[in-house]
């Protein structure tokens, strides 16, 4: 280890035990909440599967939107903390918040004006069924798209912080909401989809008053005096959108990416597409230790980035690449023994169990490979600005290797749904490479 680094450190080995763990037991309960609305919708049907499925795909190509911009706050805010400027980082929180609920009730109104065009020409040819839940399930989710956009931004602010306990105090509230309200909606009175549908949108109502309440609090570094004397500041806005808008434009894209593909996987039945889905659920568990990691970097990085401190942030990123291999190893061993339990409580057909099991494999000994050096090195890229060239290396790759070569390999070579999980491993080796290329080198070094 580097002496002049073990002294002096921003970050000590209990500050970011502190701010990974939570990060990841709440990444866990998102995702943990999501398998088990997926359970619970599978006793209506796999039509109700697919429904939900299709949906959710838009719902989370917004709230990766609204992480985008919540992430340009937290870099902002992290970086003139590490400059120990934190008048400048109170501001840039207030000009986060305010800016997302504007933008996020004009989105809202978007999406329901367009809901006809999601159904018919986004999601392609599905059947009446499907079409029937989906509709249900999205005039009621929908809804909730304000408010999960101030708790992504709330949250992103007490991560600047370092402060991630209070983000998994307020996720166990929501996601306790969301579970206990399926579990009495759907088996207690017998509802379909709005049985999910409505406590996904007081959970997350709930938590965005939490937040936001919480985040009054004088004693904070990051903390909002009073929303009525706020003062639209267009220079802190325009930083936190150069940092937000290609992050936010990359997220839309990677997730517009997977939107098309599934309109690929739909051609295949509905046993396809609830081999997808359920695939999908259960993947998010195999590089969920990742994702809290990578929330983790972009603190320590920004903070690093502030101090201009390159050499600590060299550092904290290959001793938090490292923590992201070993947690992935481990998570991925649990989930290859428990696979036979997960797809049981699923209650699928043999055919659908059998794809979606080869698609966990496959899916799991690659994110133990590339996953860390595809999805949490670039974080350090966005944590010191340089957000255009993590931006215009995972457009490419999505577009041409994702979904082109996606397309081709499910449709034109026979390969069926199992080429879009193929293709999209080929875009992870293709990410890996570029951006290890680009950290290797120092050109990041000079975006602050």
């Amino acid at each position: 280890m580097d002496n002049k680094i073990s002294i002096n450190r921003l970050f000590s080995r209990r500050n970011l035990i502190n701010l990974i763990i939570p990060l990841i037991f709440e990444q866990f309960l998102a995702v943990a909440v999501g398998l088990a609305d997926s359970i619970m919708v599978a006793s209506v049907g796999e039509s109700a599967v697919s429904a939900v499925s299709l949906v959710d795909s838009i719902n989370i190509l917004l709230i990766n939107v609204f992480a985008a911009l919540a992430t340009g706050g937290a870099v902002v805010a992290g970086q003139y903390l590490g400059e120990n400027r934190d008048d400048k980082a109170i501001k840039a929180g207030e000009q986060l918040i305010v800016f997302v609920s504007f933008i996020s009730l004009a989105i809202m109104a978007i999406i329901y004006l367009g809901r006809d065009f999601i159904l018919n020409v986004v999601f392609g040819a599905i059947e009446q069924d499907v079409e029937n839940y989906a509709r249900t399930y999205m005039m009621i989710v929908f809804a909730s798209i304000p408010f999960i956009a101030l708790y992504n931004s709330g949250a992103a602010l007490f991560r600047a912080m370092g402060n991630s306990k209070i983000t998994l105090k307020v996720s166990l509230i929501m996601n306790g909401i969301n579970v206990v309200g399926n579990a009495i909606l759907i088996y207690g009175f017998k509802m379909g989809v709005e049985g999910v549908a409505i406590p996904t949108l007081i959970s997350r109502l709930v938590a965005a008053f939490i937040i936001i309440i919480l985040l009054r609090n004088p004693e904070l570094k990051i903390h909002i005096d009073n929303y009525s004397n706020y003062r639209y500041n267009s220079s802190m806005v325009s930083k936190i959108l150069k940092i937000g808008i290609p992050n936010g434009v990359e997220n839309s894209m990677f997730q517009m990416g997977k939107i098309m593909v599934l309109s690929v996987v739909s051609t295949f039945g509905t046993a396809a597409i609830t081999a997808n889905a359920v695939s999908s659920s259960i993947t998010q568990f195999q590089f969920l230790p990742g994702t809290a990691i990578g929330l983790g970097m972009v603190t320590v990085v920004s903070h690093c980035v502030g101090a201009r401190d390159y050499k600590q942030a060299r550092y904290y990123t290959k001793l938090l690449l490292k923590y992201t291999y070993i947690a992935e190893v481990v998570i991925n061993i649990i989930i290859f023994i428990a696979m036979p339990f997960i797809l049981r409580a699923y209650n699928l057909s043999a055919e659908t169990a059998a794809m979606a099991r080869k698609i966990i494999l496959f899916y799991g000994i690659n994110v133990c490979i590339v996953w860390p050096l595809a999805f949490a090195l670039p974080n350090t890229l966005r944590a010191s600005n340089d957000v255009k060239y993590a931006m215009t290396v995972s457009i490419l790759s999505m577009w041409f290797v994702r979904v082109g070569f996606g397309i081709i390999l499910a449709k034109h070579m026979g390969v069926g749904m199992f080429g879009v999980w193929v293709s999209m491993i080929c875009d992870w080796y293709v990410r890996m490479i570029f951006f290890v290329k680009r950290y290797r080198g120092d050109k990041w070094e000079n975006k602050r």
